[in-house]
This record gives structure tokens, sequence and C-alpha cells, in this order.
């Protein structure tokens, strides 16, 4: 006779009894919601798959809790699901080991491990220990579950469509509530920094996360079994998308966009590396014999970001005389630097650039938008974050991650075209959604959150797959 805890049909049966118990007694919406712990769990044990590609349509429609609660910052359903996910694969893993153990000697993983042990270091020596240790516990089950699981599903190709499928679905519904609320407002400047909300917190983190969806319905229309129904679908999603990231009014995804297209081009077309150096070398002569004057031109823009039109607005990216986003950019970047300067070896600790920017200021970088208390948020770039949070080790790791997730992602994108023509859209839809948040990470950083952590790392472990399957089987 099977345990009671082996009997699917009795946990069933009990987890619906609960959640129509509470439906009918409605004494509390958090009654209901803690009556669907055991379906989740149900879920979670007996349909695993089925849970974690769920996290793909669940993330761009995730809601941060803590503008109903007080200060209880967690994304529903996301970060609950993917701490029950990680949990789950180290219970099973340790029981019977489910991992192909060849991935953790790949560089990518043995950089992201390193940096995952160097936030503890870090954490343990930080002026703010519990934060910092909150912040990796939270990092933690945002980027392992994903890789983790997804090396383990991604191997099926049908999960990975399912991945893309859910997320572009997902983010075209929100993209499309985000468009109809901000119509309602003529299409403002103005509004368009919250009209995304309460499913985005700002316009930056919904550009970044629109643009690095761009290629997906793309990717999934070149698929044999995509029908003209699905096709008509997907263009739809993509026209959707494009209209979203156009009315983003995010300046810094519309530049990622731009770099993303660049590298897939030189990646595609194979431009040999002598020829982007030699264009590079041109760059850097340019800019030290014509300094002075490109200094002037810099000065004599004064145009600001709040503008609608589209060229005036990116013009004004390079506005660092005037514009009060350009000029607390920078403000944020030299106290990174400078907290850098005063903790170089383990920095001031994981998740604590918040609680020390403040006296890093300078005045003359303080801005319109800046606070003495310096309560506004980040450091405004991944690389300088890491830099002042995890000191010169930490940075070297996440740098090494990202170096050694794009040399994957292009060396996916040259395997594809010499072996396998089939997996080749999706490996430039990768390097594509890649580039693009790795170049936005310049000026914005958003790995701390689930909108961000559960497309890139997801993406990632494809690689991991689709390399490992390329170099094991070329044909």
């Amino acid at each position: 006779m099977k345990p009671f805890w082996d009997r699917k049909e009795i946990f069933l049966g009990l987890s619906l009894g609960l959640i129509f118990s509470a439906a009918w007694l409605l004494q509390s919406p958090w009654l209901l919601l803690f009556s669907l712990i055991p379906i989740i769990l149900y879920i979670g044990i007996y349909q695993t798959k089925a849970l974690f590609l769920s996290i793909a349509f669940f993330t761009p429609l995730s809601v941060n809790i803590e503008d109903y609660t007080e200060g209880i910052g967690l994304f529903v359903p996301t970060e609950p699901l993917l701490l029950g996910l990680f949990l789950w694969f180290l219970f099973l893993h340790f029981h019977r080991p489910i991992m192909v153990m060849d991935f953790l000697k790949h560089p990518i993983m043995l950089f992201l491990l390193g940096y995952l042990i160097w936030l503890f270091v870090s954490s343990m020596v930080s002026t703010h220990p519990w934060i910092s240790l909150k912040f990796l516990l939270s990092k933690s089950w945002l980027f392992m579950p994903m890789l983790l699981w997804g090396i383990y599903f991604f191997s099926q190709k049908s999960s990975v469509n399912s991945f893309l499928w859910l997320f572009t679905i997902s983010s075209t519904v929100v993209i499309s509530y985000t468009i109809l609320s901000h119509a309602q407002y003529a299409f403002g400047e103005k509004e368009s920094h919250w009209v995304m909300w309460p499913f985005f917190k700002d316009h930056t983190i919904y550009g970044a996360i629109v643009a690095l969806a761009i290629p997906f319905p793309l990717v999934l229309m070149k698929e044999k079994k995509s029908d003209l129904l699905a096709k008509g679908f997907l263009l739809l999603c993509f026209t959707i998308i494009l209209i979203g990231l156009y009315f983003s009014y995010t300046r810094a995804a519309w530049l990622s966009v731009v770099a993303g297209s660049f590298i897939l081009m030189l990646v595609y077309f194979r431009i040999k590396l002598t020829y982007i150096l030699s264009l590079v070398s041109v760059g850097v002569l340019i800019l030290f014999f014509k300094y002075d004057a490109i200094q002037m031109e810099l000065a004599r823009n004064k145009q600001d970001h709040t503008t609608e039109a589209f060229d005036q607005r990116i013009k004004s990216a390079a506005n660092v005389t005037t514009d009060a986003s350009n000029l607390e950019r920078i403000n944020r970047w030299s106290c990174a630097i400078e907290m850098f300067k005063e903790r170089p070896f383990f920095g001031f600790g994981p998740g604590t650039f918040a609680f020390e920017y403040a006296r890093f200021q300078e005045p003359e970088n303080k801005t319109i938008i800046s606070t003495n208390f310096g309560n506004l948020g980040n450091a405004h770039s991944e690389y300088l974050g890491a830099l002042s949070e995890t000191g010169i080790i930490g940075f070297i790791l996440f740098v090494g991650f990202v170096v050694f997730s794009m040399r994957a992602s292009i060396i996916l994108v040259i395997r594809s075209r010499e072996c396998s023509l089939e997996t080749l859209p999706l490996a430039l839809g990768i390097l594509f959604s890649l580039s693009t948040y790795f170049t936005h990470a310049f000026l914005n950083n958003f790995l701390d959150t689930d909108k961000a952590a559960v497309p890139i790392f997801g993406l990632i472990a494809m690689v991991l797959v689709l390399e490992r399957k390329l170099r094991i089987n070329p044909n």
C-alpha cells in the first residue's frame, strides 16, 4: 500500500477541498491564498516542469506586494515559486543527483558560483550584514532555480519553445495594458514613467524587458510547427512589442536595441576581430585629437529628456550639462567609484549601495533629484554596483560571468551556422536579447528583480544546453 504522501489523488482532493472551503467561508483573502499552498505543492512535486515553465508566464505579470504591505518586498507569485523550486531541486539532487555535472565545469557556471561564494564572503564583512545576507538569499533563489531547472528541462526543444511562448504572451498582455493606459493620457512623456504599474515600477525596467523580448516572436515564427494562425498571432505580438518599446520613452532601451543589432550583425556576417579593433582604434584616436571640440559640442547640447520626440530624446542622451536624469546617473557612478576606493577589496556588502552612497555625493555632482539621505536606490549600473558592493574580486567575477555568457552565445551562433541551421534562429535571438540587457546594464541594474533575472538566466541555461548538444552531436 502506498504511503499517504505518495497518494496523488488524496493529496489533490485535500488541496481542492481546502480551496473550496476557504472560498466558501470567505473570511479573508489571506486564507484563500494560504489554501492555495497545497495545490501549488502538488503541482511542484508531480508536475515540476509545468510549474517551472509557468514562471515564464508569471514574470511579466508579477506584482511587488511592498506596495500593499508594510515594507515586505516580494514579487508574487514568482519569488515564492522560485524559492520552492530551488529547495525542491536541492532535495532531489541530494537524494539522487539529477544534474549533469559537466555543466559545473563551464566557465559561466564557475564564474557564477565564484560570484555567489564571494557574495557570501563580502556579506560577512558588510557594513549591513543582515541586509547583505538577505540580498544574497534573494539573489540565489532568483537565478539558481532558473539555471538548475533550465539546464534540466531545456534539453527538450519543446520546453524551450514553451518558455518563449509563455513569456511572449505574458509580455504582450502587459505591454497592451500599458499602451491602453498610456493612450488615455495621449502618450504623454510624464505618464510614461508609471502607466505600467503595478507590473513594473517604472519605465526603465519596463523598457529593458520589452527590448529583451523583441526577438522571441521572430524565433517562434521560424519553428516548422508554426502554422499560419500561429505566425499571424506572433506577428501581432511582435508589432505590439515594438510599439511598447517606442512608447516606453526609455533611451537606454532604445540604445540597447541598437547595440544588440550591431553585435548581431558583427557575429552573423563574421566581421573579423582585426576590423573591429581597427574601427575602435580609429574612434579612440578621433576622441583623443578632437576631445576639446567634442566637449564643446556636448556643452552646447541642452536637450532635455522630457520631450516626446524620438530624435530629440535620443539627442538628450548626450546632454551631460543640464539633463537631470543624466547628471544624477553620473552622480551615482561617481559615488560607486568613491565607495570602491574606500573599500576596494570586499566592498560595502551586497545590497548596501542605497544605504551608503549619500555621504559620497559631491556638491557639484548633486542634481535637483538628488537627496541628502541618498535614498533613491541603486548605482544605475550592474558593473559599478558590483564594484562598490563586492569590491574588485566581485567585480571581476561578475564581469567574467558576463563575458563568458556573451562568448558562449556567439559560439552558439557560429556552431549553429556550421552544424545545425535549425537552432540558428534561436541562437541569434538569444544573442540579441543578452546583448541588449548586458549593454543596458552599463546604465541600469535590474538583476536583483524577477523581471530581469528570470529571462536572462533562462536564456543562459538554453545557451549551456544547446552549446553542449552541438559539441557532443554536431549533426
